[in-house]
């Protein structure tokens, strides 16, 4: 009975979509998490009757078949990239992206990670890290004697120096944008790497065509929103029901089936 395994392949896939939809849940105060989106696909068709072909041998073509379908898979999950809400924090060192872009993170190992989280600070040599103390890229120092730091839309890291009336620039931030952001591998932390379904980096300054500006003192927040998170799981839930309702209908007939004379 094809109806098992089909319910099977929907109750699967609804634990996958509650999965995903959990995962939004638990990041919603994440900095700059960006929420996953299910899709689903049907799976193959089984022709009973093939439509198009001939009925007989007066050549009467047949106009639709008979095709069944074998159920449901998860096709792909897409991480939605529409900008989050920016959150005052008054702190020098936290930066947010209003617009395209991640920040270039030098990791450990000497590769490249992108984040959109630009919650930073200083190392004790100077050096403006993550959270995790990696480099932000292309390794920017503040003088010790600095008593200020300005980092203004276009990404210029200004100090002002004790005793000098002058703004000193000390670097300039870069960011990076992908042909196809959406491809980019999650590595946890908020880091992510580039992969050949994101396509080649590309770098330029900060508020440059196609890129997004700095605004300092700020966090972006999670786009995650409560009220349709949960209006998604109760839809997901109710879809793991009716799923599951089908197994059950199935389990009948066939013990109908077994009592038979």
């Amino acid at each position: 009975m094809r109806s098992l395994s089909i319910a099977a392949t929907g109750m699967m896939a609804q634990q996958q979509n509650v999965e995903v939809i959990s995962n939004n849940i638990a990041n919603m105060n994440t900095t700059a998490f960006q929420r996953r989106r299910t899709e689903f696909h049907d799976l193959l068709y089984q022709n009973l009757r093939r439509g198009g072909s001939t009925s007989g041998d007066t050549g009467n073509v047949v106009p639709t078949g008979v095709q069944l379908g074998l159920g449901v898979k998860l096709a792909a999950v897409y991480r939605i990239h529409e900008q989050g809400n920016m959150m005052a924090t008054d702190n020098t060192f936290d930066l947010s992206i209003q617009g395209e872009g991640y920040f270039q993170i030098t990791l450990p190992n000497g590769d490249t990670g992108y984040t959109r989280d630009g919650s930073f600070q200083l190392s004790p040599d100077g050096e403006i890290v993550t959270h995790d103390g990696f480099p932000v890229q292309p390794g920017l120092t503040v003088p010790a004697n600095a008593v200020d730091v300005t980092i203004n839309n276009s990404g210029e890291v200004l100090a002002k120096i004790e005793g000098q009336l002058a703004l000193v620039n000390v670097g300039q931030l870069q960011l990076a944008r992908f042909p196809n952001a959406a491809g980019l591998e999650a590595m946890g932390s908020n880091y992510f790497r580039e992969t050949p379904a994101s396509g080649q980096v590309t770098t330029a300054a900060p508020a440059t065509v196609g890129y997004g500006g700095i605004m300092q003192g700020f966090l972006e927040t999670s786009n995650v929103n409560p009220v349709s998170e949960i209006s998604n799981l109760i839809s997901a839930q109710r879809a793991y029901e009716m799923n599951s309702k089908v197994i059950t209908t199935s389990d009948e007939m066939m013990s109908t089936l077994t009592r038979l004379r």
